[in-house]
């Protein structure tokens, strides 16, 4: 029988991760943000974004090092430390945020693809693109799920070569002045910040690697923070260059204008495709785990729970993992969907701070590895509920309900683990 390989933390949680990171809004949609909301609005709506993404990465990485870590990524994590109403009700959240961003990755990479190949630019066209490749995908998924991960060092050579052929592109969109607030006909701060929050999310894609790390204690924590710290570097560096490289009609009107001004734009597309399809690809092979792992804990119905071969590769669990992502894409306006991932991820972050919170304040018996300042987690929280009822307060309000009521119907059933490291445990009623 075959050793399955382990990664480090380079290969298993910096590289996955900085590749969803730098995806599919820094090419597409930055420049919007830029334009509508100016340098300095542009900034800071990186750096609050930021501060939420640190903050949840740095909870996660200390609940990580809290217990032994196996596969499942967040849920994981959570449920073996905090126990499984708590991972289960966050773990729920993820699982719908990831199949959503999946649909995120595509519309943004129909919209290149269309552009690229002079297809048509309508919605009805970037659904009808962003489905192919869906199918592509998961089929692509079901044959072989190494294909992402030997793929990667690529992909991150090839938006490493994007980001040099920007910075040396033409001059010939430059703006009179640079613009360092929003304009009066710009759109909200609030709708530009929800556009661009999916952007930070994307370091959970090499947390979602736990069972396949060397030393996820050490790795986790490591490659998280470094991908969210290069992340932040890169999109102030981006936001910056584009604020005087770029004149901010152009920003707002134009998704394709970093391809127009690169010093090669196949480069720009290559990294664009190589970002959207491998970030779709690692959701439509990660959001399944998590439902699957949640399914032998019995906190989502078993049928998902199921696998075939060896491996016990988790064919039901990726079969809804398409719908919700190809209800996604039927939405087929990527602002749109950027706004529903956003609230997600927002709900899952805030809960995932607030836990950390409570457990280390309560818990006597939590005592991770890695230590961080216990006010950390209720700042993430604070900030993450503070953005949700700026951007929509009924959403924000029929989320934490949700959330709730998961909790207390997971609570009720009084789940408990063994104590072995497979995944079996018990309901006791």
């Amino acid at each position: 029988m075959a050793i399955k390989k382990k990664f480090g933390t380079f290969a298993g949680v910096f590289t996955p991760s900085i590749l969803t990171i730098l995806g599919v809004i820094m090419y597409m949609r930055l420049g919007w943000v830029v334009g509508n909301a100016g340098l300095l609005g542009a900034i800071g709506i990186i750096i609050i974004a930021h501060i939420i993404a640190v903050t949840t990465g740095l909870s996660v990485s200390s609940v990580a090092t809290d217990k032994k870590i196996g596969a499942g990524g967040i849920y994981y994590v959570l449920s073996r430390s905090m126990g499984i109403p708590i991972g289960g009700s966050i773990g729920i959240a993820l699982y719908v945020g990831t199949a959503f961003s999946i649909a995120l990755y595509l519309i943004g990479f129909s919209e290149s693809f269309n552009s690229y190949f002079g297809f048509g630019m309508a919605v009805n066209d970037f659904r009808l693109t962003g489905t192919i490749a869906l199918l592509a995908l998961t089929l692509l998924a079901i044959i072989s799920t190494s294909v992402a991960l030997k793929a990667q060092f690529f992909i991150l050579a090839a938006i490493a070569i994007s980001l040099i052929s920007i910075f040396l592109g033409t001059s010939e969109f430059a703006p009179q002045s640079v613009t360092f607030f929003a304009t009066e006909d710009a759109v909200s701060l609030e709708v530009v910040f929800a556009v661009f929050f999916p952007a930070v999310t994307g370091f959970t894609a090499g947390i979602a690697m736990s069972g396949d790390l060397k030393d996820p204690k050490k790795s986790i924590p490591t490659g998280t923070l470094a991908a969210i710290g290069t992340g932040l570097f890169v999109y102030i560096l981006l936001a910056v260059f584009m604020s005087f490289a770029i004149d901010p009609d152009l920003l707002k009107t134009d998704y394709n204008i970093l391809m127009k001004m690169a010093l090669f734009a196949p480069a720009v597309v290559a990294g664009i495709w190589g970002a959207t399809l491998s970030s779709a690809l690692g959701g439509i092979l990660g959001g399944p785990r998590i439902l699957q792992a949640m399914s032998k804990d019995k906190v989502t119905p078993t049928i998902f729970g199921k696998g075939r071969g060896a491996n016990k590769e988790p064919i039901n669990a990726l079969f809804l993992v398409f719908i919700i992502a190809e209800a996604g894409i039927l939405i087929g306006e990527l602002d749109v969907i950027a706004r529903v991932v956003s609230m997600f991820y927002l709900t899952a972050y805030g809960f995932i701070n607030i836990s950390y919170f409570l457990e280390s304040w309560a818990n006597p018996d939590f005592q991770p590895t890695f230590k961080i300042k216990r006010w950390i987690g209720l700042l993430g929280f604070i900030a993450c509920f503070v953005v949700m009822f700026k951007l929509d307060m009924i959403a924000m309000m029929a989320a934490l309900a949700v959330i709730t009521a998961l909790y207390f119907a997971l609570q009720r059933k009084e789940v408990k683990l063994q104590s072995n490291d497979v995944w079996r445990s018990v309901w006791e009623n």
